[in-house]
Parts: structure tokens; sequence; C-alpha cells
């Protein structure tokens, strides 16, 4: 009867434990415009579902216009 208690505990112990393990890798990248150059933003992306180098459209305050920002190292 203990034995069967016992191994119960260890069970949802065991599935408590694999949900913890799940983290979320997120890692800091820098935005560089595309035209001047000049590293404007910094922002976290997930690298697991995002693993090619980001590229968007932002406002530039050095440039005064809105150009493509590309990821930098």
């Amino acid at each position: 009867m203990y034995e069967k208690a016992i191994d119960k505990d260890e069970e949802i112990h065991q599935i408590c434990k694999d949900t913890v393990e799940v983290e979320v890798v997120r890692v800091n990248i820098t935005l560089a415009c595309t035209e001047c150059k000049q590293r404007n933003y910094t922002m976290t992306k997930d690298k697991k579902n995002h693993p090619d180098r980001m590229e968007t459209k932002k406002y530039c305050r050095f440039c005064k216009k809105h150009t493509t920002h590309k990821e930098t190292k």
C-alpha cells in the first residue's frame, strides 16, 4: 500500500520537474540602421523561434526617416 503511494508521489514529482525545466531562451540583440550604420535599438529575441538575423523597418533618429534595421553582432 505504501509502495503505491511512494510511486505515485515520485511520478507527480517527475512530471512537475519536467515542466519546470522548460526555459525560454531569449538573447539580447542590437539593431543597426542599414543606411547610416548607427546602432539605434536593442531588443530581445527568442533564438528557438527566430534563428536567422532579424530585419525590420524602424525610425532612425540620425537619418530622420524610417529605414530598415538589421541585427548586428
